[in-house]
């Protein structure tokens, strides 16, 4: 371990994972002011430059560290290739208690790309599968996670959101990205989000070539019982409110109740006058 200029630093190039600046990384800058980096990044020389690294593991704290003001930071530094270091990165990741579809679809997509690197290099090719990438999820899983990257950002943003479904977003992956963007439109005009059985309808009459855009339209149009006047809100939006031990059913209870008490205590307030 050695502390390295963070000039002389550089994020791992297209790493699938999002740096935010949220409460989380308040959170990490403050603790870094305090304390210090506890845990060393990860870090590889990058090839043709000297004294220059690339990191591996600790885009977050590597952020965070810029915005709290260091000069340098601790690191491992790994003489590892291109490849080898995506695999640790995306590893080094997975196991993260919060998630988002689009981290999870690019990691992959780069640990499998890595994998089928290594693979040519030892001269077997097509001896690494999806099989390979993750010990939680089956191949086929990687595979339709792997899918998402071909959803254009708006979509894909719908699914980080929750607002649109896994198994959905899987099947309008498949529809080309002018049509995703047809299908954005028509969902912003309609206020609405396409079911699993509209999605896959949609993906089975494109690979028939009976898709238009009249098609389109007519399935988006359809009226879905659970989208009749729903409200609904992101569970990390409401979290602040409620003990950390709620889950979002406990908070969805303690609002209803809220409500209900307000209802109540209005409806008296009107009677008395």
């Amino acid at each position: 371990m050695t502390n390295i200029s963070i000039s002389k630093l550089h994020e791992f190039k297209d790493h699938p994972y999002k740096v935010l600046d949220n409460d989380e990384m308040n959170s990490l800058i403050e603790s870094i002011q305090q304390q210090g980096i506890m845990t060393p990044l990860i870090v590889r020389p990058l090839e043709g430059k000297a004294d220059e690294y690339e990191i591996i593991s600790g885009h977050r704290r590597f952020r965070a560290a810029q915005k709290a003001g260091l000069a340098e930071v601790p690191a491992f530094i790994r003489p590892v290739s291109r490849d080898e270091a995506a695999i640790m990165l995306v590893d080094s990741n997975l196991h993260r208690e919060h998630i988002l579809p689009s981290e999870k679809a690019f990691a992959y997509k780069m640990k499998m790309e890595a994998l089928s690197h290594q693979g040519k290099t030892c001269g077997q090719v097509g001896h690494k599968s999806r099989e390979d990438v993750s010990d939680t999820d089956s191949g086929r899983q990687v595979q339709r996670y792997i899918r998402l990257t071909y959803l254009i950002p708006e979509l894909l943003d719908m699914m980080d959101e929750d607002k649109i479904a896994f198994s959905v977003g899987v099947e309008i992956s498949y529809l080309p990205q002018d049509i995703q963007r047809d299908l954005l439109e028509i969902m912003d005009l309609e206020d609405c989000t396409p079911s699993y059985s509209q999605a896959y309808r949609l993906h089975k009459a494109f690979n028939s070539c009976s898709l238009t855009h009249e098609g389109l339209v007519t399935v988006m149009s359809e009226e879905k019982a659970n989208q009749k006047e729903k409200v609904s809100f992101l569970a990390d939006d409401l979290r602040q409110f409620f003990p950390k031990s709620y889950t979002p059913k406990d908070m969805q209870k303690a609002i209803l109740n809220l409500v209900q008490r307000e209802y109540s205590r209005s409806h008296r307030q009107r009677d008395a006058r």
